[in-house]
C-alpha cells in the first residue's frame, strides 16, 4: 500500500522529457544560426552562438540526469523503463552531434569553401525539421499515456512517419553534398574538414529519427 500511495505523488518523467526536448529544439535553431553565420564569414557571433549551444547542452544534461535518477519504481511507469531511457538517450545524442558539428566548424575560421556553401546551407536546413518535431512528439506521448486515446496514437504515428521522411530527405542531401565535396574541393585538408562536418550534421537528423523510432516502440501494441 505504501508503494501505491507514494506513486500518486511522483512527478511524471514525461514532464522533464518535455523540458529536455524543448532544449533540443532550441539548440537546433542556434545550430542553424551559427552555421549560417560561419559560412557567410560576415557574422561575428559564431563564438557567442556556440557558447549558447554549450550552455543549453549543459542544461539539458542536468535534466537528463534528473530523469534517470528519479524514474518511478514498481509498476506505475506508463511505459517500459528501458525503452523510455533509450528514447532519452537518442534525443540527447541530437545535442551531442550539434555540439560536435559546431566544434568541427570552429577549426577553420575562414568558413566553408564557396564551392559547396550553398549545399551546406541546404543540408543544415534539412536536418532542422525532424528536431523541431520532437517536442510535439513528447507532448503527444504525455497525453497518450494518460488517455490511451486511439486518435492521439494515430496522430503520433503520423508524426513519426513525417520525422522518418525528413530524415530520408536530409540523408539524400548529405550524400549529394559528399559527392560534390570530392568533385569540387582540391585541398585534402579542406575535404576532410567539410566531410567531417557534414557527417555530424547528418547524424543530427539520424538521432532525431532514432528517437522517434523508440517512441514508436513505446506505443506499439
Amino acid at each position: 500500500m505504501r508503494l501505491m500511495l507514494s506513486s500518486l505523488f511522483y512527478k511524471s518523467p514525461f514532464e522533464n522529457l518535455q523540458k529536455h526536448a524543448d532544449k533540443v529544439k532550441e539548440c537546433a535553431h542556434l545550430f542553424k544560426e551559427a552555421t549560417v553565420c560561419h559560412i557567410g564569414e560576415e557574422c561575428k557571433k559564431f563564438d557567442i552562438l556556440t557558447e549558447q549551444v554549450a550552455r543549453l547542452e549543459s542544461e539539458a544534461d542536468v535534466i537528463k540526469r534528473n530523469i534517470r535518477n528519479h524514474l518511478p519504481r514498481g509498476i506505475f511507469m506508463p511505459v517500459d523503463k528501458f525503452q523510455f531511457v533509450d528514447y532519452l538517450r537518442e534525443q540527447d545524442k541530437v545535442l551531442d552531434e550539434v555540439e560536435e558539428a559546431l566544434f568541427w566548424l570552429s577549426f577553420r575560421p575562414k568558413g566553408i569553401p564557396g564551392e559547396v556553401a550553398t549545399d551546406i546551407h541546404s543540408l543544415v536546413g534539412a536536418v532542422i525539421p525532424p528536431i523541431e518535431k520532437l517536442p510535439e512528439l513528447v507532448s503527444l506521448a504525455t497525453g497518450y499515456f494518460r488517455s490511451k486515446s486511439d486518435e492521439q496514437r494515430d496522430t503520433m504515428k503520423s508524426l513519426i512517419r513525417e520525422i522518418r521522411q525528413d530524415e530520408r530527405a536530409a540523408d539524400h542531401i548529405e550524400r549529394e553534398v559528399k559527392f560534390k565535396i570530392f568533385e569540387h574541393i582540391k585541398d585534402p585538408l579542406a575535404v576532410f574538414h567539410v566531410i567531417s562536418f557534414v557527417g555530424h550534421a547528418g547524424s543530427i537528423a539520424d538521432h532525431a529519427q532514432n528517437a522517434s523510432d523508440r517512441m514508436r516502440t513505446m506505443i506499439a501494441r
